[in-house]
């Protein structure tokens, strides 16, 4: 399957979220006080700045709302010319809500000079407030990006510090078996093949029947190492759900399970793997492993953690996460993938 794009999210969800309509909201607030304690202003203040407040709050909301409307078209346009297009679309909206407000204006007897010095004064301030609102947004955008790049070689060099010590291992075991079970010793060679391929292409999306295989690859191999001392129980559904998911997003987790658990424990122990999926089409996966008696962690536990949690974050734009922590004397790590 072709990668997604780098970038987790198209730029124009972001206007859609909570912060970001109150901060459209409060900016148009900010501008209406502006404009009512203008000095070229006369009469009550108070019912200029409720004027200028409503005309323009319909100008912005409407603007949004067209842009929500005409979102998957204006998904595939290139990045420039989708900003000319909302620059278009915020004008437009402007034009209709001074065309409809100079109407009100001469129905109540306080419309003052032309229709055509209104509409261009209003037409005007659009042109100023949207080229700041232009750049503003490209700022946001590209620091987002940025932060997005940065967390992602971040988890890239937390991922590196992993692959070693699984790596190690199972060449060892590979070496145990080539001559007592050189079929199973084949398999398990071919199997890294399959878990490094998927390491080496960096950050991207992959189907979640692909991400569980390779978890369930990387545990088969460790049952060949360690033998009885691992018991394994699967809950997953026979039918899979279509989404995307973080590359090794879930095999970091399992790996945990085993480094600081099941290893830990002399006469082993079990490691569960669930999923569950919301009404909404959430997607929430469950490893879960025994522990020591005495609940003590490894200081090295947060490395898997921290490079799986920093993915999920940077791949899925802050709206997915991963849960951890001891219930009922094991620990368990819940990763939360929000729907496609």
């Amino acid at each position: 399957m072709p990668d997604r794009a780098k970038t987790p999210e198209e730029p124009l969800v972001a206007l859609w979220r909570p912060p970001a309509l109150m901060g459209v909201v409060l900016a148009g607030e900010a501008l209406a006080t502006i404009l009512a304690l203008a000095p070229t202003q006369n009469g009550d203040r108070l019912v200029h700045f409720g004027l200028a407040s409503l005309g323009i709050q319909w100008v912005a909301l409407g603007t949004l709302c067209a842009l929500f409307l005409l979102r998957r078209t204006l998904a595939r346009l290139p990045p420039l010319r989708l900003a000319w297009v909302c620059l278009g679309l915020f004008l437009a909206m402007s034009l209709l809500v001074a065309a409809a407000a100079w109407s009100i204006l001469l129905m109540t007897g306080n419309a003052e000079g032309t229709r055509a010095m209104f509409v261009l004064r209003m037409l005007a301030m659009a042109v100023v407030v949207g080229l700041i609102g232009l750049l503003a947004f490209q700022n946001y955008w590209d620091a987002r990006r940025l932060a997005v790049r940065t967390k992602q070689l971040e988890l890239e060099a937390l991922q590196a510090r992993i692959r070693p010590h699984f790596l190690f291992n199972t060449l060892n075991t590979g070496a145990a078996l080539v001559h007592a079970r050189p079929d199973e010793a084949e398999r398990v060679l071919l199997d890294l093949a399959d878990l490094f391929r998927s390491a080496l292409r960096g950050p991207r999306l992959i189907p979640l029947a692909e991400e569980l295989a390779l978890t369930r690859r990387y545990l088969e191999i460790e049952a060949l190492r360690l033998g009885p001392r691992l018991r394994l129980a699967w809950d997953i559904p026979a039918i899979l759900p279509e989404a995307l998911v973080p590359s090794l997003s879930i095999q970091p987790l399992a790996e945990n399970a085993i480094r600081h658990g099941i290893e830990r424990l002399p006469a082993g122990g079990q490691v569960d793997v669930g999923m569950r999926v919301g009404e909404n089409q959430a997607i929430e996966i469950i490893i879960a492993n025994d522990l020591p008696a005495t609940g003590e962690k490894r200081e090295g536990h947060a490395i898997g953690l921290a490079s799986a949690r920093e993915r999920v974050l940077a791949m899925t734009g802050s709206r997915g996460r991963i849960d951890a922590g001891m219930e009922n004397g094991r620990f368990v790590a819940r990763v939360h993938l929000p729907a496609a």
